[in-house]
């Protein structure tokens, strides 16, 4: 590892900061830097304990145990109601997540620690502020990020990325100043905790080509294999996007939150295998346990579905993939957050009722919802029998609303070919059989199908104008525009039959100005045109009398 050169203008320095609010976990890094603070740079330390609803610490012990390691004050904050109502809420709304289902509990947390340090640090005339993120991580841009924005003055220090200790380093640090952690170097996974969710790294869970070890791993999530065999329904009613109650019960939303954690926790809903892209650049794999989270995104984002138009659910999974990418980039203070959350509270006002969710071995699916804002007709929804629904408009909405998809498929060029007299079907074969080879899809009158299907040209049998009954006729053809070139020599007898489709046809090639060709060396001429264009890359004829297909 090369020496940490300290290269930003707000990294505080040895010699220049005197007093440091720690956010402290209580976990090895933190718990290491606060004893580390005080040797290496010679500053007093208050050590910052916020409670945002962790799910597996002890908040009290984490409090003492900064008092013993020397902290000068060790703060523990209860902010479990402003992360619920002013970040969670936001992300609720949002159907938080990123890159799959991480619901984005650290990133949610990191603007809130950061925003309550900077106040404990003005108030206690601290010039610094420490935090335990690597170098490699995303925390450390979130929390920088958001103390600069709010504290431009304030000085930040990052010990785990100056000290330039591994794992192992910081265990026999612990060991050698008696500081006591949970991680040994047979336990080496590091956690993150709040009521939104619990994330696991180190150990196995680094590579990808390794399976995660569950059982040793989880913290609040039963295994798959562990859970019950019998499903459970729970209810979640939302008020204007908010969950405001949990089966029939009224509840703020952090104690919602923590008492679904308890019963989603138990299906073992919620654990993800993650493999993510850090904002610095690396490609990393987490493992997530988000028990409630999951279940209310999984009944939120149904509920606002159901209420929604298509337009507006479609515009809404735009707006909610570029909110999670700007809260988990480090990004919450950016004013673009600002102008989705606007849209996203605007969305909201109308998600409200009531959603059933199932929870068994480890899914949470939405198999009901009710709600007074639904846009839902049943009688125009059925399957049964119904005059709700006028279904006589159904086939010319189909024709007009694929329109511009038929008409993209439409790459194969159309020649109608009708060639009287074996002689002329001798001469003219092989032109038409070029035409084939060119990308013409070949329509030919009964007596010119039969010819070039005995010289192995691919052609469709077209009936005479006056076959009324057989399909596909000529007349029929002619009101489709279909064709793009006419190839049309009349037989030397000229029978009766064959002088009406003739007239048909030259009349109808120029009431439209496609090019009719009754004559061979001006055939021959076009065909020869036609491939040169072809190998020059041209896929139309280019010949600005021809008329493209279809238009």
């Amino acid at each position: 590892m090369t020496d940490y050169i300290k290269v930003a203008s707000y990294e505080g320095r040895k010699g220049e900061i005197r007093k440091v609010v720690l956010l402290y976990s209580g976990g090895l890094d933190t718990s290491v830097m606060l004893k580390w603070i005080q040797e290496y740079y010679h500053a007093e330390v208050i050590a910052l304990t916020i409670d945002i609803g962790q799910q597996a610490d002890n908040l009290e012990e984490i409090r003492q145990k900064a008092l013993n390691l020397g902290a000068k004050k060790a703060y523990v904050i209860d902010a479990k109601k402003e992360f619920a109502y002013h970040y969670l809420a936001k992300g609720i709304k949002a159907n938080a997540r990123y890159q799959g289902d991480y619901h984005l509990a650290t990133p949610l947390g990191r603007p809130l620690l950061a925003k309550i340090a900077v106040d404990i640090a003005r108030e206690e005339n601290c010039d610094c502020i420490a935090h335990g993120c690597t170098g490699k991580g995303n925390d450390q841009v979130r929390i920088e990020g958001t103390v600069l924005t709010l504290a431009p003055e304030m000085k930040i220090i990052a010990p785990v990325r100056e000290w330039g200790m591994g794992r192992d380093e910081e265990l026999e640090y612990a060991r050698i100043h008696k500081i006591p952690v949970k991680q040994t170097k047979d336990s080496p996974y590091s956690y993150d905790d709040n009521m939104w969710g619990v994330s696991a790294e180190g150990g196995e869970i680094e590579n990808p080509s390794l399976i995660p070890n569950l059982p040793a791993i989880l913290q609040v999530c039963k295994t798959i294999e562990n859970t019950q065999n019998d499903s459970q329904l729970i209810k979640i009613g939302f008020l204007r996007g908010i969950p405001v109650q949990l089966d029939g019960e009224d509840m703020d939303l952090p104690t919602l939150i923590l008492k679904l954690n308890k019963v989603a926790a138990l299906h073992g809903v919620g654990v993800t295998h993650h493999l993510e892209d850090r904002v610095v650049g690396l490609k990393v794999r987490g493992v997530y346990e988000s028990p409630a989270a999951h279940a209310i995104i999984r009944a939120h984002e149904t509920l606002e579905k159901f209420v929604c138009t298509r337009q507006e659910n479609e515009f809404k999974l735009l707006v909610d993939q570029k909110w999670g990418y700007l809260c988990y980039g480090a990004l919450w203070h950016e004013p673009l957050m600002d102008d989705l959350n606007a849209f996203i509270e605007k969305i909201n006002e109308k998600v409200t009722g009531l959603v059933t969710v199932k929870l068994f071995k480890g899914r949470a699916d939405v198999v009901a919802v009710e709600t007074p804002n639904s846009i839902f007709d049943e009688k125009l929804a059925t399957f049964m029998k119904s005059n709700a629904f006028n279904q006589n408009a159904s086939a010319g909405f189909t024709e007009i609303y694929t329109m511009q998809m038929r008409l993209s498929q439409e790459k194969e060029r159309y020649a109608l070919v009708s060639v009287g007299g074996d002689e002329n079907k001798e001469k003219f074969a092989p032109l038409i059989a070029n035409l084939h080879k060119q990308g013409f899809l070949l329509f030919a009158t009964k007596g010119t199908h039969a010819y070039l299907a005995k010289c192995g040209v691919k052609s469709i049998l077209v009936h005479k104008a006056n076959e009324e009954s057989h399909k596909p006729n000529l007349i029929d053809l002619l009101k489709q525009n279909r064709f793009d070139l006419v190839v049309n020599v009349p037989t030397p007898s000229k029978q009766i039959s064959e002088e009406i489709d003739g007239k048909q046809i030259r009349s109808w090639s120029v009431k439209n100005e496609v090019q009719l060709i009754t004559d061979y060396e001006v055939f021959k001429v076009t065909v020869e045109k036609m491939a040169k264009s072809s190998k020059a890359g041209f896929s139309k004829v280019t010949d600005s009398n021809i008329k493209p297909a279809l238009l």
